[in-house]
């Protein structure tokens, strides 16, 4: 009997399940919708990393009493928790998850060496493509990872009901809506899209 290694998807898959699986149940009543949030060490589109969070009703009702919008406060992520979570990526935090994702990205040509220089990247088209390459595989593997999440009924097997899973990534204004759509049943998602 033969083992697969490991790749990066199997990693994130693995690991974010064991992340919600962490969530304590009396949170879990209370949890409306995932959030997978998209960072990058530095603005570094070699080190990204994905927050596996949450918003809870609790924090929607606070919003609500201090003035917000009820639609905007719902699923306009500004309004929601972001910080506390455990992030997957090419990051400190997920020691297995690092080494995955740069041998990933050599195996298929759009790493790069040396020190990230902002400057260095606007004058240099073949390293300024890599860069969005970079960025454009680890959006794919974290909306493959929500899909993942739901096709194997692990969200409803851990939370006891389907969870939309909203997808955003701060330095991509708008990607959040496209990325949602991608990552979810379009049933679970019409509240949002509305």
């Amino acid at each position: 009997m033969t083992t697969e290694p490991k790749t990066f998807q199997t990693h994130l898959r693995q690991a974010a399940t064991g992340i919600l699986e962490r969530v304590p149940a009396q949170l879990s009543r209370e949890i409306y919708v995932l959030a997978f949030n998209v960072w990058r060490l530095d603005a570094d589109d070699r080190h990204p990393y994905v927050d596996i969070g949450y918003n809870t009703e609790s924090r929607y009702e606070e919003e609500i009493r201090q003035g917000a919008d009820p639609r905007e406060a719902r699923w306009n992520y500004a309004f929601w928790i972001l910080e506390g979570f455990d992030k997957l990526g090419n990051v400190p935090e997920d020691p297995a998850g690092g080494p995955l994702h740069e041998e990933e990205a050599r195996r298929i040509g759009i790493w790069y060496d040396g020190e990230f220089d902002l400057g260095r990247m606007l004058d240099d088209d073949e390293l300024r493509a890599k860069c969005d390459l970079l960025q454009l595989h680890f959006h794919d593997a974290v909306i493959d990872l929500a899909r993942h999440l739901h096709a194997s009924g692990t969200i409803e097997r851990i939370f006891g009901r389907p969870l939309p899973v909203v997808v955003f990534d701060m330095d991509c204004p708008g990607w959040e809506d496209e990325a949602t759509r991608a990552a979810n049943p379009p049933e679970l998602i019409e509240d949002f899209s509305a």
